[in-house]
Formats: structure tokens, sequence, C-alpha cells
């Protein structure tokens, strides 16, 4: 029997994206059952199998001659939903957009990345993507409570619980959150949730690193090529207190600028103190968009002349200059993630034991595992 008989009952076309990448076989489980089935058989027949959410992240890490696509977009459900206890429960392909315009509803958010356009949970939670109102409100890896996992060789594995206050068992929730797919595809999870502030406002300020210093737990201070935005929330009087304190431009509601763009995108990681440094150092040319007080600088630039003196220079500071988009040529020149963490043999001995014969995403990960 051929590979292609063996997946004929779950081949859909699920995904229409120019950023495909060439495969031979492209399949779309429409329950997590047929999910586990499909990577045991993957498994079985060592196939090397890419996951497909929203195809947002898919620039970042190694690059991946898959033989099979295995593409989340019909794993989208509602599985639960507690206003009272602040969770929610869905499949992870349901898109970010979608799930926060629900919440909303009820005047609930998720916190996930502000602009997200096509992005779905399980991708930004494989990607361990966060959006700016970390300053505020902490990292994606925070508000995930429980998480259902499908192993490289089609096991199902659940960690965590639905309730905010939980510290028992494995924190595999945090583990999959930025696993790019190493442990296995992220099938389901819940998440905590968060009330949305009664009143929200933009202040446009001259200079970000005062207004940082001045305004009290800000939802997130953001620079985009030299301008500064404040974005603020709570209740009138608190918000009325400091926009009169940062004495800038207001609009209402929290206006979010679009991630710049280039033929190369970056992600420039330092510890939050050196945020400043980064974008001093950024080459001429380089636009930038820099979480203030967060440590995270998303550049964008025509070609990658000055990378390699600014990525020895962040890994001098103990933080990383990654890829995160790119020609293909670009990614056999200069290594996506740079210099390779410790415990590489930890990460392999750990992979080996949710994906044995490394059927997903192989090669995606810092040092090629």
């Amino acid at each position: 029997m051929t590979i292609a008989a063996v997946f004929a009952s779950y081949v859909r076309p699920a995904v229409a994206d120019s950023g495909l990448p060439e495969c031979d076989l492209m399949v779309a489980p429409q329950t997590i059952d047929e999910l586990e089935h499909i990577l045991d058989l993957a498994s079985e027949h060592q196939l090397k199998a890419v996951i497909w959410g929203g195809g947002t992240h898919q620039g970042i890490g190694g690059r991946i001659d898959p033989d099979l696509l295995i593409a989340t977009s019909q794993l989208n459900r509602l599985i639960d939903w507690q206003p009272e206890d602040f969770t929610v429960t869905v499949e992870a392909g349901m898109r970010v957009s979608d799930l926060e315009e629900m919440l909303a509803d009820r005047g609930q958010m998720a916190v996930l990345p502000e602009l997200p356009g096509a992005a779905t949970i399980g991708g930004v939670m494989a990607a361990g993507v966060s959006g700016w109102r970390r300053a505020r409100y902490g990292p994606t890896r925070d508000r995930v409570l429980e998480v259902d996992l499908v192993t490289g060789d089609g096991r199902r594995v659940r960690a965590g619980g639905r309730v905010v206050k939980n510290v028992t068992g494995f924190d595999l929730p945090r583990l999959a959150v930025g696993s790019y797919g190493s442990l296995g595809v992220i099938a389901q999870a819940c998440l905590k949730l968060w009330p949305e502030p009664s009143t929200k406002v933009t202040v446009s300020v001259a200079d970000g690193d005062r207004a940082l210093a001045t305004a009290y737990r800000p939802t997130a201070v953001v620079e985009s090529d030299g301008v500064a935005k404040v974005y603020l929330g709570g209740t009138e009087a608190e918000v009325d207190g400091q926009v009169e304190a940062l004495d800038g431009t207001v609009v209402p509601g929290w206006s979010w600028e679009p991630e710049p763009t280039g033929v190369v995108g970056w992600s420039l990681r330092v510890p939050p103190a050196s945020t400043r440094s980064a974008i001093e150092r950024l080459p001429s040319g380089w636009r930038y968009q820099a979480g203030l007080g967060v440590g995270e600088i998303k550049a964008a630039s025509v070609d990658a002349e000055g990378a390699a003196e600014l990525r020895a220079w962040a890994e001098s500071q103990g933080g990383a200059l990654v890829i995160v988009s790119g020609p293909a040529g670009l990614y056999s020149d200069m290594d996506p993630w740079g210099t390779p963490p410790p415990g590489l043999d930890l990460q392999r001995e750990l992979i080996r034991r949710f994906d044995p014969c490394r059927v997903v995403n192989p090669g995606r990960l810092p040092g090629g595992i």
C-alpha cells in the first residue's frame, strides 16, 4: 500500500496558503482521535511531518523538508468556557482573533498577541509567542492551565487542570509552550482569562523610557522606529491620573502598530534593562518595534548585513538574534537561532521520550534537534 493510500481518509482541502512547503501529502484531522491515528501512522512509516496552524510563525527555526503536512484548521472548536471562573478550553486550531472576539462579548480577554493575523492558539503556544501586554499580564506560558498534547507516536497526554490555582503534577503546559512541536502536536488547551479594563487609552509620548519610569504598571510601552506609545488600562480614575502624568497625546482604546516588515524579519531578545542599548545597536536602515521593559525588539531589514555583529553582542548579553522570516538561502548562510544553548543532550532525551521516531518538526529547534 502506498503512503498516499495509508492517509487517504484524512486528505482534505483545508489550507490555502502561498507559504506552504512542497509536500507530498496534506492531511487535516477533524478530531483529536484522528490526529492520534495520523501521528501513529507517521511514526510507523517514519515520516517527517510539519504542523500547520495559521502559518504565521513558520519562518522561525531550521527548515524542514516534510513528507507530510498536518493542518490543524479543522480542530477549531470551543470545548468549554467558564466566564465566572475566567477559564476557556479550545482546540488548538482556533484562530486567536476568533477567540478574542468571542471573549470580548463577555468583557474578557486571553491576552494573546495583539495583531495575530491568521495565527492559531496552538501556533502561538508552540512558538512561545507573547503580545506586548506581557509587560502587565505576563507571557503566554503563564496563562496555559491545561494542555492536551498528541506525541509524535500518537499518544494523547493531558497535564495541568482547568482551575487557576493548580500546582500539582508535571508542568507539561509550560514545557509545551515554545517547544515548536518537538514534543508533539498541541491539540487542546485551557487558558486563564482576564477581565477587559473598563477604560483603555493609548498615549503617544516623546520619550518612551521616561514614560516607562513614570507610568504605574502600564499595559505596555512600545516604541516603533523612534515613536513611543504607552498603553493604559483600568478604571477611569486610574487611567486619568496616569494620562496627566505622561503629558502626551491621547486617543481612546488600544491603538496597536503593525510589526515592521522587510525581506528579512528578526527577533532580537535581550535582558529588559538592555533594550535601549539593543535599539541603538541596530544596523543602519533596520526598522524596529520594541517592547520597553520587555526585552524584545522585532526588526526588519533588506538583508543580513550587520546581523553577525549584532548577534555576537546580543549573545554576550545573554540574549539572541533569531531569524523569523527571510529567503530560503539565508537559512543556509546563517544559523536561524545562533549559538545553541547548553543542555542539548537533555533536550534530545526529552524529545526522544515524546517523539521517539522524530516525526514532528525534526530539526527545527536550536542545534538542529
